[in-house]
């Protein structure tokens, strides 16, 4: 496998996919076309809309952007696939797409296969085991919160430490990991803005400037350095 596993897709402050744009230069070596996945729709707006978005991107590294959706079948999308990009916005959208488009397997069989993706924000939420510690709101019932089990753990993309002062007595992000671990056991990924994953055959790495919080069943959490080999959570 080959792919980045991005918490954002826009770091405050900059343009989109800015931050990160020299390490898709890298990962999409010889890749002219970029299939788009735009399925999670942020802010509700429209699979043509969103792609464009991307496709402005893409064009500081000279790659073209063609949306899934341009296709007429799902086979013809995936029939000579060089590249792949799933944006993020709402994780429960994503994949009630991906189920109900029956795209799913699809898209798993040729990220195993070698064919390079990016994720972001949702579109790296679906590479873990499941769905169920996405911070979105769930206003569509996809068919399963199985996801496509990329990475053998599950990620929380934007995670946020504990305001030390707050004025809102409301759950964090770690009570809510927390209260996942009392039903579920695979680890949890906390990925900070602007860190990302480097999935590379069977290595994974965090980079970023930034550390990563690692919750697991019955322990305390814990973190790791940009650098690290995340090989103790498989």
């Amino acid at each position: 496998m080959n792919c980045i596993l991005a918490s954002t897709s826009t770091v405050y402050g900059e343009q989109y996919l800015a931050y990160i744009v020299d390490e898709l230069a890298v990962l999409f070596t010889g890749v002219e076309t970029i299939l788009f996945i735009p399925y999670a729709r942020p802010s509700g707006i429209s699979y043509e809309a969103y792609t464009a978005i991307a496709r402005k991107a893409f064009e500081a590294i000279d790659k073209k952007i063609v949306g899934i959706h341009e296709f007429e079948t799902i086979e013809a999308a995936f029939s000579n696939t060089q590249g792949i990009f799933t944006g993020g916005g709402n994780t429960f959208v994503l994949v009630d797409a991906l189920y109900r488009k029956e795209v799913l397997m699809p898209l798993k069989k040729v990220i195993q296969s070698g064919v390079p993706y990016l994720g972001t924000s949702a579109g790296s939420n679906i590479c873990g085991l499941t769905m169920k510690t996405t911070n979105d709101m769930p206003i569509v019932y996809p068919p399963s919160f199985t996801t496509l089990g990329i990475v053998p753990f599950t990620i929380n993309a934007h995670y946020v430490d504990p305001d030390p002062s707050p004025t809102h007595n409301g759950e964090t992000r770690a009570t809510r990991i927390q209260e996942y671990h009392v039903f579920n056991t695979p680890p949890v990924v906390g990925l900070r803005e602007g860190s990302w994953l480097r999935v590379k055959d069977t290595t994974i790495t965090l980079q970023g400037s930034l550390t990563a919080r690692i919750f697991e069943q019955s322990k305390a959490p814990y973190e790791i350095a940009s650098g690290s080999l995340l090989s103790t959570l498989y």
